[in-house]
């Protein structure tokens, strides 16, 4: 079994036959990933260093369903978590990422026709692709989410838009929309089965309304043996054969099955269908031998790459350059939790003015703005997610630097 530099981290494989798997509820389960005493939110805004190292930390276990190709964490406690309007989890600031939301907005509205329609969006978040879907449409919005920050969308958005400061609940089944969008929130929630019967239960009757679900997918990051991936508040990963089950399971038909934003993010969409049982599958769901492969490979894959971050980052420092993490978020939290303590990072480096002068929670490290680095002078920025190099290098070159821009992919 490959043990990694990071102690924290362990690839224990057994099986637990008394837990039920939270997608498919068979007890076939078993784990092949651990971390210990990470964080349990990574989004959160740490108003100081001491704050953000004595923030409650939880462990996380892996496991896996080979019944239907479900991971989640088994020992995760919903209790400890605070989503509010101190959940710092948007990527809006980023204009690739912008972007990629204007033309997503833009394909649902096309796709399904949505013109003078109801829009509900569950965990909506800011509200900044509700108010896209609501705008571009033009549509009219109601969002559901406990971090929705009021006065941060445009004037017009309170025309549009009726936000909702709450997590989704079985007494939220009476909002009635024309469609419904549910994205990057799953993927937060244990009882996964659960909640898609409550958004079931409220489109009862209704089997013309379609629904349009995006989550990260688990596929990559098993494959990647992505460690910064993996964090407390994710306690459900996906692939597109266990997301259409799930829905399928519950009583929803799949019409769409696929993935967005460089293969990173898994769609699904479709309507109510009391007979999706009797469907042949869509393009992309037998996938449960690949996956149980890639789960079986992961603790290779992952020990390597943190040995390799460990190293290298390791090698900058005692080379006399500096290192900085680019990206404040979730995937920086887990990064440096992941690895040893000694690697002589200093900084996250995130264009989102709210997180600037914060500190990461569990890890200490304070959130600086791009303009911070004219003086820090990093040789080396490591992005959190590779999607963003180009633009990360951009910024660089913008501020007089020559920074080595190095993907977290590539230790």
């Amino acid at each position: 079994m490959h043990e990694p530099a990071s102690a924290r981290v362990s690839f224990e494989r057994r099986e637990l036959p008394d837990t039920a798997c939270p997608a498919c509820g068979l007890h076939a389960v078993r784990t092949f990933y651990q971390v210990r005493g990470i964080p349990v939110h990574s989004v959160l805004l740490m108003p100081t260093r001491e704050v953000a190292l004595d923030y409650p930390r939880r462990d996380l276990d892996l496991a896996f369903c080979p019944s239907c190709g479900f991971v989640f964490n088994h020992i995760f406690d919903p209790s400890v978590h605070e989503y509010s309007t101190r959940y710092e989890e948007t990527q809006g600031f980023s204009p690739t990422f912008g972007g990629f939301a204007k033309r997503l907005a833009q394909r649902l509205i096309d796709d399904y026709d949505l013109h003078d329609k109801r829009v509900l969006e569950i965990g909506c978040g800011k509200g900044e692709f509700l108010y896209l879907l609501a705008t571009l449409g033009p549509n009219r919005g109601i969002g559901i989410d406990p971090a929705y920050v009021p006065g941060r969308l445009p004037p017009d958005a309170d025309q549009r838009i009726d936000f909702i400061q709450k997590l989704y609940a079985p007494e939220d089944t009476h909002h009635k929309a024309d469609f419904v969008c549910h994205r990057h929130t799953l993927e937060h929630i244990a009882d996964v089965f659960d909640h898609v019967e409550i958004i079931r239960r409220s489109l009862d009757g209704r089997d013309d309304v379609p629904f349009w679900v995006e989550v990260p997918g688990v596929e990559r990051v098993l494959g990647e043996g992505a460690f910064w991936d993996i964090y407390y508040e994710h306690c459900s990963y996906f692939t597109l054969g266990s997301l259409a089950r799930l829905y399928r399971r519950v009583g929803f038909g799949v019409s769409e099955l696929g993935t967005e934003y460089d293969d990173q993010y898994l769609v699904i969409g479709g309507t109510l269908d009391e007979h999706t049982g009797d469907r042949e599958p869509v393009p992309g769901e037998d996938d449960l031998v690949e996956t149980t492969c890639l789960v079986d490979a992961f603790a290779t894959r992952c020990g390597t790459m943190i040995d390799g971050w460990a190293r290298r980052l390791r090698a900058i420092k005692e080379g006399g350059g500096r290192a900085v993490v680019w990206g404040g978020g979730s995937k920086g939290v887990a990064f440096l939790t992941s690895l040893p303590a000694d690697i002589g990072v200093e900084y996250a480096v995130d264009i989102n003015p709210h997180k600037q002068g914060r500190f990461m929670p569990g890890t200490g490290h304070e959130v600086v703005g791009p303009k911070f680095l004219r003086d820090y002078k990093p040789t080396h920025a490591v992005v959190m997610n590779p999607i963003y190099c180009d633009e990360i290098g951009g910024t660089l070159r913008e501020l007089g630097l020559n920074t080595e821009v190095v993907s977290v992919t590539e230790p």
